[in-house]
């Protein structure tokens, strides 16, 4: 493994993000902070919907941002340099295993999304403020489950990149991200579906389930939210298995 051509890639991707960090800000915040701004204010103050409903709503709007980010960074990237630009196959001469490369995407897209899930935070709070009512009593708790959150991200970035053609971009988020954000406990806490039991477990299969609620159970845990414990499984084993996926379908693509 040679480490330097591993960490030169790892600042290529960063310089790049840096020199299009307008368009990255606009596609990941723009989205989410209009949620926050009809949902937590509009709806809100017109009296639609409790005051408590901004201190609900946050987490969701932070594990949508990180996962929009994670999966866009890693995604349109792969998508482009496989299908379009060819870029990939300079990539795949490094002296390195080609795995390694589709790992330093993921590390990249990873990194990506847990900035924009930080930076939500503040720019909620301040469209939402006053009556956000935040608690960070666990850090180490947030660390973990953000990291994890914005693993899961990158890794359904690597899997939808090297399976998406370049035509199905629409498709991918119409059919694979929407369904995921509004089945996904985003607006709503889990135990909201009480009164669906069916669609109350079946939801469990999408992994935005245990990213929002684990958001909540660190950041509003006066709200009801799945354990802690359940949430860093269910990321756990989501993780590996995007992982798994997205590295078979890259060697796949890599070597075709």
């Amino acid at each position: 493994m040679n480490w330097k051509t591993f960490f030169a890639m790892l600042a290529r991707d960063a310089h790049v993000a840096r020199r299009n960090t307008m368009v990255i800000v606009l596609q990941t915040f723009l989205q989410p902070l209009m949620f926050v701004f009809i949902f937590g204010r509009v709806m809100v103050r017109s009296g639609y919907m409790p005051p408590a409903y901004k201190s609900l709503l946050l987490p969701g709007i932070m594990a949508i941002s990180m996962v929009f980010t994670g999966v866009w960074a890693v995604a349109m990237p792969l998508i482009a340099e496989f299908q379009f630009t060819r870029e990939i196959e300079d990539r795949l001469l490094a002296p390195m295993e080609i795995s390694w490369v589709a790992i330093e995407k993921v590390i990249a897209g990873t990194v990506q999304a847990v900035i924009s899930g930080l930076v939500v935070i503040p720019a909620a709070w301040l469209i939402l403020r006053p009556g956000v009512d935040l608690s960070l009593r666990s850090p180490l708790s947030f660390a973990a489950i953000t990291v994890l959150v914005a693993l899961f991200a990158a890794c359904g970035g690597l899997a939808l990149g090297c399976s998406v053609n370049q035509q199905h971009i629409g498709l991918m988020f119409s059919m694979v991200l929407t369904p995921m954000i509004f089945f996904g406990c985003t607006y709503y806490p889990w135990s909201a579906l009480n009164s669906f039991p069916i669609l109350q477990k079946v939801v469990l299969i999408n992994p935005l389930v245990y990213a929002s609620e684990g958001l909540r159970a660190v950041l509003v845990p006066q709200f009801p939210h799945l354990s802690i414990i359940a949430v860093l499984v269910g990321l756990l084993i989501f993780d590996a298995l995007l992982l798994v996926a997205g590295l078979r379908q890259f060697r796949n693509k890599a070597v075709s």
